[in-house]
């Protein structure tokens, strides 16, 4: 059993290495076959001196054919170098994790969101199967997983945010308070023992209302998945034997359901949970644009915009190789659950 254990480990990480190199080829060429000019894009639109346009082409690495470039690229980023951003002129690097934990936060939130909605719904829905709320449930879920992201944010702001005005429209904090940095998760650090000294709790409490509608509009989509999946999972346990031997030896139904059938239900619903957490960071790109939420995804949408090659390439690899390790882990707990998948 070690053995075809280590067996399917090691082919799990050999499949990696030819999915991020596609992922590198995807990223590199892709960007460029996008209309625009980035040493243009700097130069303003009136243009200036071809010489001046030469120098900074070259001092870009530009000047030389793409598939060098991508030689040269993919040299550096296998010894962590990533490049500077050709707006700001920082490491790649520092960009993205002085932004991912914004990203983070927003998407653990949602998918806590998701999981506390979806799976007692779609419990619910498997014990009253047939049902009115069954349909109910399920007609919904798949409302909310057919619904686009920017279509159901903006829909969020109007009514909460412009007609009832209960949440903010945008960012993470009010500008009425001034959260110093520690960890880059602004729960947390609304929480520190200086920001509580000198505002209480409001900042925190702010941070709370500014999180509300990102989460609603980033969860809705996992929370539908789980829920359909919670539902078909429990629903085929409910039919094993074990669980009628259950009910037949005079054991409460909330005992049978939630004893027997959810916790021998769980393992696929593990799984879909760690894909779509996967998925959920990708997701943050149309999220963060429309809720101005100064994470990865919005600071993707931008670097397109001014063409940054270094920050688009780095990005994306970052992103793609982060979902692909929890698709890899993901993969590794299931085998150990199920060994017949191994």
């Amino acid at each position: 059993m070690r053995s075809s254990a280590l067996k399917f480990l090691k082919e799990k990480l050999i499949q990696l290495i030819p999915t991020l190199v596609g992922i590198s080829l995807f990223s590199f060429f892709i960007i460029r076959m996008i209309p625009g000019d980035p040493v243009m894009l700097m130069l303003g639109e009136r243009g200036s001196d071809p010489k001046v346009y030469q120098e900074m082409t070259r001092s870009l690495g530009l000047d030389k054919p793409v598939l060098e470039q991508y030689g040269i690229y993919m040299k550096n980023a296998v010894q962590g170098d990533f490049g500077r951003s050709i707006v700001s002129k920082r490491p790649v690097t520092d960009e993205f994790f002085a932004r991912f934990p914004a990203t983070l936060e927003l998407g653990v939130c949602a998918m806590i969101f998701a999981i506390l909605i979806g799976i007692p719904a779609g419990v619910y829905a498997a014990v009253h199967r047939n049902s009115i709320p069954d349909y109910i449930l399920m007609g919904g879920s798949l409302v909310g997983y057919s619904m686009p992201i920017f279509w159901w944010g903006l829909i969020l702001i109007i009514i909460f945010s412009v007609n009832l005005g209960i949440t903010p429209v945008s960012g993470r904090l009010s500008v009425m308070f001034d959260v110093p940095t520690i960890t880059g998760f602004m729960l947390i650090d609304s929480l520190s023992p200086q920001v509580l000294a000198d505002e209480g709790l409001a900042p925190f409490f702010s941070a709370i209302r500014h999180l509300i509608l990102p989460t609603i509009a980033m969860g809705t989509i996992p929370l539908a998945v789980v829920a359909r999946m919670t539902r078909s999972s429990v629903l085929e346990v409910l039919r094993a034997p074990y669980v009628q031997t259950a009910k037949a030896k005079g054991q409460s139904f909330n005992k049978v359901v939630w004893k027997h059938a959810f916790r021998n239900a769980l393992i696929p619903i593990v799984t879909v949970i760690g894909l779509l957490f996967g998925s959920i960071i990708t997701g943050a790109i149309l999220t963060e644009t429309i809720f101005s939420w100064p994470g990865i995804g919005k600071w993707l949408v931008a670097s397109i915009h001014a063409r940054d090659y270094p920050v688009i390439q780095g990005g994306i690899l970052f992103i793609a190789s982060m979902v692909i390790m929890i698709n890899f882990l993901v993969d590794i707990i299931y085998s150990y659950v199920n060994p017949k998948i191994r």
